[in-house]
């Protein structure tokens, strides 16, 4: 999948910076961070996980999800997050000055 695919839509990008924040939730708890429905929410971690990006476990039915450690674009989309947010905090610190 080409990378405007996957960055392409707001609310994989939200997934994204939970599961980098948090490191696994649950379907449940992804949707309603996120303010999508069970089968949306699904829909885009489909979308990620087949791409390689995520990975899930089971805990009897319940699904956790997080980042797949092995996977060099999910290194690289953490990366991206973590550069992103220290730089707005930055901004915003120079701002209050």
């Amino acid at each position: 999948m080409r990378i405007e695919d996957v960055l392409g839509n707001r609310q994989r990008i939200k997934i994204l910076k939970i599961l980098n924040q948090m490191g696994e939730l649950n379907v449940s708890e992804i949707a309603r961070r996120i303010g999508a429905n069970h089968k949306t929410t699904m829909r885009h971690l489909k979308i990620l996980e087949d791409d390689g990006i995520l990975q899930h476990k089971m805990f009897g039915r319940i699904r956790l999800y997080r980042f797949n450690i092995n996977s060099e674009k999910a290194k690289a989309i953490q990366s991206l997050i973590e550069n992103w947010e220290k730089t707005e905090q930055r901004g915003l610190a120079f701002q209050n000055h």
